[in-house]
């Protein structure tokens, strides 16, 4: 790996670890990428280039993982939709059955006692959205 290589995997961390931490703000590309010290073209190239989606993509993922653990929780799912940063309970739900394979109100309904017995680190593992290969569209 060169060292310009391992720059951008720098900034590219830097990037990803404030959509970690932000996810619930309104973030778009070109904000993650002044992160990343790089044009937002540049920087989505890169960033799905390492991590193997899109930022936004990333983004939402990260939206949807906290929002099953709000909705394990109890939390109504326009609430956990809210909290999460999304501003359309539509586009909320869709992206949730797309990554989660069921609505956010089947999932929220059904029981989570397993996962509830875990310690939290493996809960963490287990409970991390993928994305549905049959309904994941191609790029």
């Amino acid at each position: 790996m060169t060292p310009e290589e391992l720059s951008n995997l720098v900034y590219l961390r830097r990037a990803r670890d404030m959509i970690d931490r932000d996810y619930a703000l309104p973030l778009d590309v070109p904000t993650m990428a002044q992160k990343a010290l790089m044009s937002p073209a540049h920087f989505s190239r890169k960033f799905r280039a390492a991590y193997g989606e899109t930022p936004y993509g990333y983004l939402m993922t990260r939206r949807i993982e906290r929002a099953a653990a709000l909705l394990r929780d109890g939390t109504s799912v326009t609430d956990a939709c809210m909290a999460v940063g999304a501003t359309s309970l539509g586009s909320f739900s869709s992206r949730f059955t797309e990554i989660m394979g069921e609505t956010p109100s089947a999932y929220r309904s059904r029981g989570h006692d397993a996962i509830e017995a875990m310690p939290a680190c493996f809960a963490r593992f287990a409970t991390r959205p993928q994305r549905n290969p049959l309904t994941r569209s191609t790029p």
